[in-house]
C-alpha cells in the first residue's frame, strides 16, 4: 500500500494556529458507516448519547519536554525527551548536528546521547534529574507545523481537561474539544465516562518515510488500563449501548490490550501497535478524532476504521465549510455503529 495515497492538499490557511476560545464551540463533521455526512458543532455531541453509554478519554498529561541544550563548540541542538517507562530509559529526538556518542550541555548539566538510529538517541543525565531538567530549563512541545514557539497560553490549551498522570510529549488533540461544562452535561445525561492513560509519544506523530505503509513502525508508547474501564466497557457491550472512543491514542491503546476473541482485559505496557486500512478492529467501533495530517499515522488509522475514500472525501467536505484542521482545530465523529436510544 502506497503512502501516496493518503496526501491530500491542504493549504497553510486551514491550519488551526490557535485554539478557540471555547474549547466545544469548535466544528464537528459526523460520518456515518453509510457515508452520509453531516456538520454540527461539538457542544451538540451530547445529542448522539444516550444514558448507559460510555465515553473513553485519555488522561496522559503533556510534559514540558522540549529543551534546547548546547555542544561543546557552542552549536544548539534541540532536544525533545521521552520516556521508556517499561524500561525505565530516557530517550529523545534531536536536531542538530551530533556524531553517533556525543555530550551536550544544558546550562552546567551534562548529557550524553548515543544514537538508536537517525534523529532518535537513548540520553544519560549526570547530576540531575530528568523532572528536574525538564521543570527548570523545559517547554511545552507544541507541533512545529505552528512554526512558532510556545508560550503560557499553550501551558494550558494544549492540556485536555482530564490531564492528569504525566509523561507525554504531544497531546491527545480529540480530548481537548470538551469542556468541563459538557463533561458535566454528558454524565448528567446518565453516560459513564472512562479513562485510560497513553503517554503519546513520538510513534504517535513521526512521520511514515517509507513508501510502502507496511514496511513502517512505530515507537512504542507506554499505556494503563485498569479494571474500572474494562468493567465499563464490558457492562455497555452486554447492555447494547453505544461506546465511543475519544482519540488515536484511546483506539491504539483498546485495540491492544483486546484479544484476537474480542476481549477486553486490564494491561500495563507498551504499545507499538501501527493500524492502517485493512486492520481488522477487535473492540473500537465509534471514535471521536481530529482532523489530521496527510499521510500521518492518525490518518492512517481513521482510513482503516471508516473508509479511506468516505475519510478523504469526508475531509474535502471540510476545506468546502472552512474547517480548521490539525491539534487545534475541529473535530470528527465516526459512527459505525450507532443506535441513539430513548429512556
Amino acid at each position: 500500500m502506497d503512502i501516496k495515497d493518503f496526501y491530500f492538499d491542504l493549504p497553510e490557511s486551514y491550519i488551526a494556529k490557535r485554539p478557540l476560545e471555547k474549547r466545544d464551540s469548535s466544528k464537528l463533521l459526523v460520518l456515518k458507516k453509510n457515508g452520509e455526512i453531516e456538520h454540527t458543532f461539538f457542544y451538540n455531541i451530547i445529542n448522539f448519547f444516550s444514558p448507559g453509554d460510555v465515553l473513553i478519554l485519555n488522561n496522559t498529561k503533556v510534559i514540558k519536554s522540549k529543551v534546547e541544550a548546547r555542544k561543546k563548540t557552542g552549536g544548539k541542538v534541540e532536544l525533545l525527551f521521552f520516556k521508556d517507562f517499561a524500561h525505565r530509559k530516557i530517550y529523545c529526538l534531536a536536531k542538530g548536528n551530533l556524531k553517533d556518542i556525543d555530550t551536550v550541555y544544558v546550562e552546567n548539566n551534562d548529557i550524553v546521547l548515543n544514537r538508536v538510529k537517525e534523529g532518535l538517541f537513548e540520553a544519560s543525565l549526570t547530576g540531575i534529574k530528568l523532572e528536574d531538567l525538564l521543570e527548570n530549563f523545559g517547554e511545552v512541545p507544541i507541533p512545529p507545523y505552528l512554526k512558532r514557539k510556545s508560550d503560557k497560553e499553550d501551558e494550558k490549551t494544549y492540556q485536555t481537561i482530564v490531564a492528569e498522570k504525566e509523561g507525554a510529549v504531544a497531546s491527545p488533540t480529540a480530548g481537548l474539544h470538551f469542556t468541563e461544562d459538557l463533561l458535566r452535561k454528558i454524565k448528567e445525561n446518565g453516560v459513564k465516562i472512562g479513562y485510560i492513560t497513553l503517554h503519546v509519544g513520538p510513534g504517535t506523530f513521526l512521520p511514515v518515510k517509507v513508501k510502502n505503509i507496511e514496511e513502517h513502525h512505530m515507537l512504542p508508547e507506554y499505556f494503563e488500563i485498569d479494571d474500572t474501564t474494562v468493567s465499563l466497557i464490558k457492562e455497555a457491550e452486554l447492555n447494547n449501548k453505544n461506546i465511543f472512543y475519544c482519540g488515536t491514542t484511546v483506539v491504539r491503546a483498546i485495540e491492544t490490550a483486546t484479544d484476537n476473541d474480542g476481549i477486553l482485559k486490564p494491561m500495563v505496557g507498551m504499545t507499538s501497535l501501527f493500524i492502517y486500512p485493512g486492520y481488522k478492529f477487535k473492540k473500537v467501533k465509534n471514535m471521536i478524532t481530529n482532523f489530521h495530517l496527510p499521510a500521518s499515522t492518525p490518518l492512517l488509522l481513521v482510513c482503516a476504521l471508516a473508509g479511506k475514500e468516505n475519510v478523504l472525501r469526508a475531509y474535502e467536505e471540510a476545506k468546502k465549510k472552512n474547517y480548521r484542521f490539525f491539534s487545534y482545530g475541529d473535530a470528527m465523529l465516526i459512527l459505525n455503529t450507532y443506535e441513539k436510544q430513548n429512556v
